[in-house]
């Protein structure tokens, strides 16, 4: 499978944060020829190992959150209209008008309802409101929507991706399923023989919302050194130098107080070795990834953060470049491979 197809099957997988187990069976379809063994733990992150064949190898973590923002019914009214709030995220200035999915007994789908501007009062028209008062318009009866959603069921946007010009997709759920798709090819890329140790890829639940997997997962797995892969901010004309990252320039490798020193030198290094492009974020006390978790793990996990940019995020229209994509697919291949990091973080 080629990488842009790759991202998209895994991104239009329903993973809303806190309903991850829903996507177990698909994700183990799509990955299950790749990895000597899928498990789930506890709380649900699935757990993708493949192994070097060599006794007493060490233990890398590659770590792609798994779960996307999205919503959850809270109410159901006359006329077909749901309300919901939000998990994890959302920017609601992009709400009204979108289209949705509703993962309830059936998928069904819908549209947040939109107050036309010519009978919107002159204060309506400046403010947002909060994602708590948006209705979403199904179309059914209150009767016939009744027997298909309940309080609690869950609400994603609707999966459609356009490829641009310049090598460029858009759609939903690139945060974060896009570097999870990217760790998968970049592990299958790989004969079993050139890895540095056993490598397993964390699917981690909840990141948007708890950080629950990332804890958990690094806890059970326990490796000797992690790298975390999420997104990072895209540079747009109206971003301010320093907080977003151009497309098409590679990955963002992030400087933080909560990222191991050493094991943050050698990506660089290795990226510069490999010709890969990338920039570096300064990110001083967190970086909004799993790293913030995973550094914290058992005594402590040697932890690098490697990041993706992606413009428009946590709305339904994310935007990617394939050339960055490629990118962190080479970096990863690349760091689970590199027998000079393995030697210095192995335990």
């Amino acid at each position: 499978m080629n990488l842009k197809q790759r991202i998209i099957d895994l991104s239009s997988t329903m993973t809303v944060s806190g309903y991850e187990s829903r996507a177990h069976a698909a994700l183990r379809e799509q990955l299950g020829g790749i990895f000597d063994e899928i498990t789930t733990d506890a709380v649900g992150s699935v757990i993708c190992t493949r192994r070097c064949g060599r006794a007493g190898a060490p233990k890398i973590l590659i770590d792609a959150h798994i779960d996307e923002i999205g919503m959850m019914v809270t109410e159901i009214l006359d006329g077909g209209f749901l309300r919901v709030l939000n998990l994890g995220g959302i920017d609601t200035r992009i709400m009204p008008a979108a289209e949705v999915c509703i993962y309830g007994e059936e998928t069904i789908y819908g549209v947040v309802a939109s107050t036309p501007p010519h009978l919107q009062k002159a204060d309506e028209a400046k403010t947002l409101k909060p994602i708590t008062e948006l209705l979403i318009d199904t179309g059914y009866s209150r009767d016939k929507l009744e027997q298909i959603v309940s309080l609690g069921t869950p609400v994603g946007f609707v999966p459609r991706y356009t490829e641009l010009l310049g090598g460029k997709i858009t759609g939903k759920g690139f945060d974060n399923k896009s570097c999870a798709a990217i760790a998968a090819e970049a592990i299958a890329s790989v004969e079993r023989g050139a890895l540095a140790g056993d490598v397993t890829l964390l699917l981690a639940v909840q990141e948007e919302t708890t950080m629950l997997g990332g804890t958990t997962g690094a806890a059970g797995i326990d490796p000797d050194y992690a790298l975390v892969t999420d997104v990072t901010f895209g540079e747009t004309p109206d971003t301010k130098k320093g907080d977003a990252f151009p497309l098409g320039g590679g990955v963002v490798i992030s400087l933080s107080a909560v990222t191991d020193r050493r094991l943050t030198a050698r990506t660089v290094e290795l990226a510069k070795e490999k010709g890969i492009g990338y920039s570096r974020s300064v990110e001083p006390t967190g970086t909004g990834t799993d790293a913030n978790a995973t550094q914290l793990t058992n005594c402590g996990i040697p932890t690098v953060v490697v990041s993706l940019p992606l413009r428009y995020m946590h709305t339904y229209h994310e935007m990617l470049s394939l050339d960055d994509a490629e990118a962190l697919r080479a970096l990863i291949a690349a760091f689970i491979c590199d027998s000079r990091i393995a030697e210095d973080f192995a335990r």
